[in-house]
Order: structure tokens, then C-alpha cells, then sequence
């Protein structure tokens, strides 16, 4: 069987069950699952997506029942296939602080069926405060949730591995993964916003490992802003295994994430007000706290004397980041041309310009091609794209 192009984003949050029960806090409140269906299909245009908050008991009572209505049906090759056409692999964010540990770790953990989904949840649900919540901690350590994922078949994967504050590197470990995790049982690593291929392979244990970009959506909106292009024989869960692992014709053809600039956590800022510093104190408001940037904290682990062969990695801005882009004209783009991942990828430059007018259809060309200039986040705060002078 050959294998098709598939777009996948694997790191999605509920907001809010059916019932309107908080589940990620920060999260929109329109974040429901089926709305996170809906949306996957158009306006996106994803075919394979990651809901990480599936260990919920409602949520898992939602997914049923949308298996008893047929808007789910369980593939035989693992994963859950929603209206013929988007693929849900269930996962669950979670939170570990062990002994190991130097500070708190972001982990995933994804399921083929909802029969390992749920004994994974039982044996968390006995190990945090709030099984109802998102990203609970676990009073476990990290290699007995990695041991645990695979008795049950599942896929583990370190979350956005260099953010600041709750994350392998970030906070987790002093140099090695190695630290706190097993890794032997680890299938990929997720880059968050803030870094990309070329500075995430400048730490030499990270490359024995394939490299995902996604989302971490809070709201609708965010679905998409990094995402994969996997080429898989079929999508489903044991598909998407494969991509990672290279095997047969399944492998990750690109991976579409932020420049690193425009991600919050790229510069080194002040803990206080938040503006660029280096070393001393702030040179704005004199304070000596200062959040350390991911270019930073790479800089400090970096180790590697040559990068290993790796799908592209592109360069994606988001729509809703191109200055002039509102909801108005997303709408009329949406109307004519279908899917977001229509206009970012498929959509001809000459179609593209009779429905948006220059500077607009200028950029969006731009961010096809790596053309655009970005200020640089930091502490938290988004990064931008600069607006071109006139020509």
C-alpha cells in the first residue's frame, strides 16, 4: 500500500465537557471535543489530531457515545475515526515532580483504543487530586508512567521540552533526559513554540529521536498553529507509530512550526517587566529575576558536532499572526478556498490575490517561502511579524 500526505496536530486541550465542566482552565470554553472535531475537519483541515485531556470521565462518556451514534468508529489499527474523514488518537497531558526530578515535567501519553485509555486513567485517577482536571500531577515517577503507557500498548512522547517553567529541560533536568527518564521509552519529542529542528539538534541525545511540533491549543483558534505532514499507509494509530519510526513507507514528511522568534519563551527577559536582558541587572526596572530564554538554555546544553538527516522544517505563521489578517477577511479566505491548510499550502498565488488585496496576499506568499521579519517574544509574551515597508 503507498502512502498518502496527512496533516496531524497531536497536542489539543478541552477546554470544557458537553456539560460545561471546566477541564483545562486556560482553556476557551467552545474547546468542547466534538467542537474540536468539527474544527479539525474545516475550517483546518487536519486529518489526524491529538486530544490530551481524553482521560476525563466525561469526556470519555462523550466519546462513547459518539461511538454508539457512529460519529466514531474504532479503526482496527488503533485511533478513532470521526465522520469518515479526521482520525482522534486519545492522550492525556500530565504533570510529574518526582525525586528526580528539578522541577515539574509536561509528559503525553496517547491510546490506541478506548480500552487502554481506560486502564491508563484508572491507574492515574488513584494518583492525582483532580482525575476531572487537565494535566494533573502524578504522584508517580516519570519512568513508571513511560513503564505504564507501554503495558498498555501507548505512545509516549516529553511535552514542549525546553518552555521555561514546566518541561524537561526548562525546569526538569540539569543536562540529560536521562535524569528522570528512561530513554529506551520515548517516541518522539515535542519541540513547543519557541525552538525548531536546527536548535533543538544541537543536543546530541536528542538525536536518536523524531521531532513534533503541535499546537498545545487553549482555544479553537490555535488548532494548527504547528502541526506535521505525515506520509502514512494509513492513518490510525499504528500509522502514525510507524511514521515516527521510519518504517515502510510511513515517516514525517515535514514538520510546520513557528519561527522561534515569534514563540513566547525564545528570548531571555526580565521576570518583572518582561523586557530583553542579558547579564546584570534589568536595565529597565533594575531587577536581578530574569526568565531564561529557550535560545539560552539551548546554548547551555548544546553539545552536538554534527545534525543527523531530518524531515524540513518549515517556518509556518499562522494566519491569525499576519498584521492585517481579521476575522472578516479569514472568513472571506475560508469561503473561497475551504481550509486553512488550503490557503497556508494549496491555494495558487493568482487565486490568492483576486480574493485579498496586496500587502496581505503579499504576506501570506511570504510565510509560504520563509520571506518574513519577526520581532522576537519573550517572558510569555508572543513574538510578531513585522509589517514590510512599502515598496
Amino acid at each position: 500500500m503507498s502512502a498518502g500526505p496527512y496533516f496531524a496536530d497531536l497536542h489539543i486541550h478541552i477546554g470544557r465537557t458537553e456539560t460545561g465542566r471546566p477541564v483545562k482552565i486556560t482553556g476557551a470554553k467552545s474547546l468542547t471535543l466534538e467542537n474540536i472535531l468539527k474544527a479539525a475537519k474545516q475550517p483546518k483541515g487536519l486529518d489526524l489530531i491529538g486530544v490530551i485531556d481524553c482521560h476525563v470521565p466525561e469526556v470519555r462518556e462523550e466519546i462513547k457515545a459518539l461511538l454508539t451514534a457512529g460519529e466514531l468508529v474504532q479503526l482496527d489499527e488503533g485511533g478513532l475515526l470521526y465522520q469518515g474523514e479526521v482520525t482522534l488518537i486519545p492522550g492525556i497531558e500530565m504533570e510529574v515532580y518526582d525525586e528526580n526530578c528539578r522541577g515539574p515535567v509536561h509528559l503525553l501519553s496517547y491510546f490506541p483504543d478506548m480500552d487502554a485509555l481506560g486502564k491508563f486513567s484508572e491507574w492515574y485517577g488513584g494518583r492525582v487530586s483532580n482525575p476531572h482536571l487537565s494535566t494533573q500531577r502524578v504522584c508517580a515517577e516519570a519512568r513508571k508512567v513511560q513503564e505504564k503507557t507501554k503495558e498498555l500498548s501507548g505512545m509516549f512522547i516529553p511535552a514542549h521540552v525546553f518552555t521555561p517553567f514546566k518541561s524537561l529541560y526548562g525546569k526538569g533536568v540539569e543536562r540529560s533526559l536521562t535524569e528522570v527518564l528512561d530513554p529506551d521509552l520515548i517516541d518522539a519529542v515535542e519541540l513547543g513554540l519557541s525552538s525548531d529542528t536546527a536548535m533543538a539538534d544541537k543536543i546530541s541525545e536528542l538525536h536518536r529521536y523524531p521531532f513534533v511540533t503541535n499546537s498545545d491549543a487553549h482555544s479553537l483558534g490555535k488548532m494548527a498553529r504547528e502541526y506535521q505532514k505525515l506520509l502514512l499507509e494509513s492513518p490510525g494509530f499504528t500509522g502514525l507509530l510507524k511514521a515516527l519510526r521510519g518504517e515502510g513507507e510511513n515517516r514525517i514528511a515535514a514538520n510546520y512550526g513557528l519561527n522561534p522568534k515569534l514563540g513566547k519563551y525564545y528570548t531571555t527577559t526580565c521576570a518583572k517587566c518582561r523586557n530583553p536582558v542579558s547579564n546584570g541587572p534589568c536595565p529597565y526596572c533594575g531587577s536581578h529575576l530574569k526568565t531564561k530564554g529557550v535560545s539560552e538554555r539551548i546554548e547551555e546544553l548544546a553539545d552536538a558536532h554534527s545534525h543527523p538527516a531530518r524531515p524540513p522544517y518549515i517556518h509556518q505563521v499562522p494566519l491569525d499572526f499576519l498584521p492585517g489578517l481579521g476575522p472578516k477577511t479569514m472568513g472571506r479566505l475560508l469561503s473561497h478556498f475551504g481550509t486553512e491548510m488550503n490557503i497556508l499550502h494549496r491555494v495558487p498565488a493568482s487565486a490568492l490575490k483576486s480574493v485579498v488585496k496586496p500587502p496581505l496576499s503579499e504576506l501570506i506568499l511570504k510565510q509560504r517561502s520563509g520571506g518574513l521579519a519577526f520581532e522576537a517574544g519573550g517572558g510569555g509574551k508572543y513574538g510578531r511579524v513585522k509589517n514590510p515597508k512599502p515598496e
